[in-house]
This record gives C-alpha cells, sequence and structure tokens, in this order.
C-alpha cells in the first residue's frame, strides 16, 4: 500500500472516531477524493479489522463500533511541524502542509479526551483567522517552499529579487519566515547583516548544496519586532497640518490606519464652516503628496509650506490635465455624463 492512501486511510478513521458517523459524501469532501473512492476506503478498513458499519437510510453513514478507538495517533515530524500554523489553514497550504496539519489536527484530537476533544471542535467551528486585508489579493509566493526548505534545511538560498530600485542576485542565509498582514517575509544574513525580503519579490531561487551556521542566540521574533519598531519609528518625516471636513476626519482611521485613528481622535474643535485642524504624522514629500492627494476634497493643507506648495503644483497638474478646452474642468468625449456608471458615495464605509 503506497503512503499516500495508507496516510488517507488514517485520516478517515480518525474522522470518523473523532465525528461519530459520516455520510460517504461528507468523507469525500474531507479527504478530496470521489465517494467511489471513499467507498473503496471502508472496505480497506473493515477487511483490516477495523469494525466499521454501515447505516442505511436517509439518516444514515458509516460509523465505528461504539467504543472503538485507535491508538495509531502518534505524530509524524512532518506534522509536528505544520502545528505551529493550526489557525492558518491558508498559510499552512502555502507552505505544502495542508495535508500533514489536518492529519495532525485530526490525531490531536483523537488522543484527546472525549470533552476536551469536543471543546477543541467547537472552539474550531467558533474561530477562523484571515491574516490578509480586504480589498487586496493574496500575492503569488511560487518560490515559498523553496525559502522555507532552505530555512529548515540552514542551506545557503541564491535568490533573484526585485527591489525599487532594480533587480539583483544574492547569495542568502534564510533565518526564518515571518507571515506580516498576508504578507510572507523571508528574513536572511547577507554578508554581515540582516535584512527582510518580501517573498513575492523572489522572481528565481536556487537551494544549494552549501550549509550554513545559524547565528548563535537568533531569536526570530526579537529581530522582527526590533526592526518593525527602526522602521516605524524611521517612516515618518515630518506632520502635516490639515484641515478637514468632517468626512475627512472619517477617512483618516480607513486611510491611514492607526496614525489616522489617533489623528483624528485629536482634531481640533470644528469651525464655523464644520472643518476641524488636524495634525497627521506624513513620510517623504513625494509620499505625502501622494496622501494628501487620496483625502480629495476633503482635505486642505495649512502646512508646511512645501507640502503645500507641492500639492497646489499636483492639483494644478491634475486640472490642466482633466480640463475641457474652454479651461473649465470636463469628460473625455463618450464620458459627458455626470457620474456615469460610477455610484455616489456620501460616506465612508464602516465596514467592508
Amino acid at each position: 500500500m503506497d503512503r499516500m492512501r495508507a496516510d488517507r486511510l488514517l485520516s478517515l478513521l480518525l474522522l470518523l472516531q473523532n465525528r461519530g458517523r459520516m455520510t460517504a459524501p461528507e468523507l469525500a469532501t474531507e479527504l478530496e477524493v470521489s465517494v467511489r473512492t471513499v467507498y473503496r476506503d471502508v472496505e480497506a478498513l473493515s477487511a483490516s479489522g477495523v469494525p466499521v458499519y454501515a447505516d442505511r437510510g436517509p439518516a444514515g453513514g458509516f460509523r465505528l463500533l461504539d467504543g472503538y478507538r485507535t491508538r495509531l495517533t502518534g505524530l509524524t515530524g512532518d506534522e509536528a511541524d505544520s502545528l505551529f500554523l493550526a489557525g492558518m489553514p491558508g498559510p499552512a497550504a502555502e507552505l505544502g502542509l495542508a495535508a500533514d496539519l489536518t492529519t495532525a489536527q485530526l490525531k490531536l484530537r483523537a488522543a484527546l479526551p472525549a470533552e476536551l476533544g469536543e471543546r477543541s471542535r467547537r472552539i474550531q467551528e467558533r474561530f477562523h483567522l484571515d491574516a490578509p486585508g480586504w480589498f487586496r489579493d493574496a500575492e503569488p509566493v511560487p518560490h515559498l517552499a523553496a525559502a522555507a526548505e532552505a530555512v529548515w534545511e540552514r542551506r545557503v538560498l541564491r535568490v533573484h529579487y526585485r527591489r525599487w530600485r532594480g533587480e539583483v542576485r544574492r547569495e542568502l542565509c534564510p533565518l526564518g519566515l515571518v507571515l506580516k498582514g498576508g504578507i510572507w517575509y523571508l528574513v536572511a544574513r547577507v554578508e554581515d547583516s540582516v535584512r527582510s525580503y518580501r517573498v513575492s519579490r523572489i522572481l528565481g531561487a536556487e537551494l544549494l548544496a552549501e550549509v550554513f551556521e545559524r547565528p548563535a542566540g537568533f531569536d526570530l521574533a526579537a529581530h522582527w519586532e526590533e526592526s518593525s519598531r527602526r522602521l516605524e519609528s524611521a517612516r515618518f518625516q515630518g506632520e502635516a497640518e490639515l484641515l478637514l471636513s468632517q468626512r475627512g476626519v472619517k477617512l483618516l482611521p480607513m486611510q491611514f490606519g492607526a496614525v489616522g485613528e489617533e489623528a483624528a481622535a485629536a482634531a481640533g474643535p470644528p469651525d464655523d464652516r464644520g472643518r476641524r485642524r488636524v495634525v497627521l504624522p506624513v513620510e517623504s514629500l513625494p509620499v505625502a503628496v501622494h496622501d494628501m492627494l487620496r483625502l480629495g476634497t476633503d482635505a486642505e493643507v495649512l502646512g508646511p509650506p512645501e507640502l503645500r506648495s507641492a500639492v497646489a503644483r499636483a492639483v494644478a497638474e491634475l486640472a490642466h490635465r482633466y480640463g475641457a478646452p474652454n479651461g473649465t474642468p470636463g469628460a473625455p468625449p463618450g464620458h459627458d455624463t455626470p457620474g456615469g456608471a460610477w455610484r455616489t458615495v456620501h460616506e465612508p464605509r464602516d465596514t467592508p
């Protein structure tokens, strides 16, 4: 019997032990096989001495003899490795550990006393972690498995990597993988420093035979926390003083996250037109101009002067680009009706 079928038979057995009676279609869905394959596997289990019974009728299905429990619940190395992703089936699948994770969970539940096993099942039914942010497709990570293998085996990874300033080739000593907001990062030593690489920007990866020595005492979580703190502290280079409409204040948390939420909470009292003064931390001047334009007509930049001037130049260029021949704002041919196919949004949405 091949290993794949042996693993599937064990999974079928553990499913029946953990959940009780299950129909052939339910088992087929869980095992990702056909109903016919389920019938063949049940026959194989029965022939090997496992007391599997079929209950006929609308409420029927397969079940184990009352009181029967298998002791084949030891974890393989891959299954044990997968348990750290127990709440994240998506990332487990990206790492190639989906099947190992499913089997490991079944084995753990089978080894638990009945009361604790039922409790773990209820928790899994009621809580779900979805790491990526809204309105963003998952990034393709074709070289994630190679990166993970390099991390596990402490082997040098030769990569072709796309940076903002162009493409480079590097030989990395991978120290760990981090999943941040649905985005995978590879933490690796290169030359005499430890850096982070976005896995989706790896254009090619070759696992070399060379094995490297992992730095003594390296703590991936501590390193990531410290590098994140340094990035956050270096991110903002100044502050923008804004005059915002009521809608603009509401947009801040949605557009700028925690920084926007803090700025909105500290907003000044409304003036006679309902506008409020807000101080918002900003990054470099080009990034700040882009951020201000995202707020549209709900924001006026009061300062600093260089930011106000830069936004004014950008707005003037946009007005010229979209202006009608007579100098007044217009629409390109075929789009004369204001709004067109776009719906009008008067208030930002509170939920996706």
